[in-house]
């Protein structure tokens, strides 16, 4: 399957993805000298159970966006693109199609930027609570046609559901104080 039907298919979880985010990450590391800060697997694949678009999404934190754009070379070298910000401010964001390996997100922000903590939260508020993991899947599978396909604006038509989440990660950490 090539790289544009990946990233537009829901696929049921597969086991799989927390390997295929270790090998990504080893494959960064041996690469980008001398590498972020620290590495997180973000997004649904992230989230055993959730089903997901089977694209890999990393978290890079950097101590600045210049040590990012320093390895620009040495990621494209083992397949990445370089998007820039991509609509995110403060973000360098890297993208790879599926091919030796699964398609990835790289999202790289500075250590201590508030989306660092927004997109940890959520996932790990995902992973905490399996009646908000299983709603979310339920709308992205309701946005999907009967083969997985996603329409063109699924983003913007899960942004509300998205948004809805965060605020209950945001609600139910601050009770908790359990993120990572």
């Amino acid at each position: 399957m090539g790289a544009l039907s990946v990233a537009k298919r829901l696929v049921s979880y597969d086991s799989a993805w927390p390997g295929d985010y270790e090998a990504v990450v080893a494959e960064i590391a041996a690469a980008w000298e001398p590498g972020p800060v620290r590495l997180h697997h973000i997004g649904s694949t992230a989230v055993p159970g959730l089903d997901a678009k089977p694209i890999i999404d990393v978290l890079g934190e950097v101590r600045a966006l210049a040590d990012a754009e320093a390895a620009e070379l040495a990621l494209r070298a083992i397949g990445f693109e370089t998007r820039g910000e991509h609509g995110i401010a403060g973000r360098r964001y890297f993208s790879r199609a599926e091919g030796a390996g699964p398609a990835v997100h790289l999202h790289v922000f500075e250590t201590g930027a508030d989306e660092i903590a927004r997109h940890l939260r959520l996932r790990d508020y995902l992973r905490a609570v399996p009646e908000a993991r299983d709603s979310y899947a339920a709308l992205k599978w309701r946005l999907a046609d009967a083969n997985g396909f996603l329409p063109a604006d699924y983003p913007a038509r899960k942004l509300a559901c998205v948004t809805a989440l965060e605020g209950e990660a945001l609600a139910y950490f601050s009770n908790t104080r359990r993120i990572k």
